[in-house]
């Protein structure tokens, strides 16, 4: 299978939308209530994404999407970065990844490590020295995929009250180079 990594467009809107229910919808149950997957929106997703997609920053902030197949193929994953928003950390040498993602189709083939390679080649090229990621505490699948990719968490906790119900994340981090 032909797996290519791209800079997103706002033409990627849409499916980066379908990407985020369905992958959302799989990491996430059980740790995320039922109803909230349920109901996640595509409309208000997509719309979303066409904002995201507009950040002006690059390369010091974007979005990699994953395709898989000929001629392109089809979104599978996407991965976010940008300046860590952390008080803590400086965001001239910390860059966060926001958001990594793939639809569960793809889960333990691959695809995950390819793009966190892309991701990380992305931060190093923006001139970050170091990466940070948070995780849902009860994720225990995604901390796993991130401790066999070389990142170790740093201690640093947060209540995340904005959510549909109260979660705690972690927060994980490594060297980009």
């Amino acid at each position: 299978m032909t797996r290519s990594i791209h800079r997103a467009q706002p033409a990627d809107a849409e499916a980066l939308a379908h990407v985020q229910a369905a992958s959302w919808r799989a990491a996430f149950d059980g740790l995320l209530s039922a109803e909230y997957l349920a109901d996640l929106d595509i409309a208000a997703l997509r719309t979303t994404w066409s904002g995201l997609l507009s950040d002006a920053r690059w390369p010091r902030a974007g979005t990699l999407v994953l395709r898989e197949g000929e001629d392109e193929g089809r979104l599978v994953g996407y991965a976010r970065f940008y300046p860590s928003e952390d008080a803590d950390l400086d965001p001239a040498q910390v860059g966060e990844i926001g958001s990594m993602y793939t639809v569960p189709a793809v889960w333990r083939t691959g695809a995950g490590s390819l793009l966190m390679a892309a991701v990380l080649d992305a931060l190093a090229g923006a001139g970050y020295a170091t990466a940070s990621l948070w995780v849902l505490e009860g994720n225990t699948s995604a901390q796993a995929f991130y401790r066999a990719q070389g990142w170790e968490p740093d201690g640093a906790r947060h209540v995340d009250r904005g959510s549909p119900a109260e979660v705690v994340k972690l927060r994980y981090r490594r060297a980009v180079t």
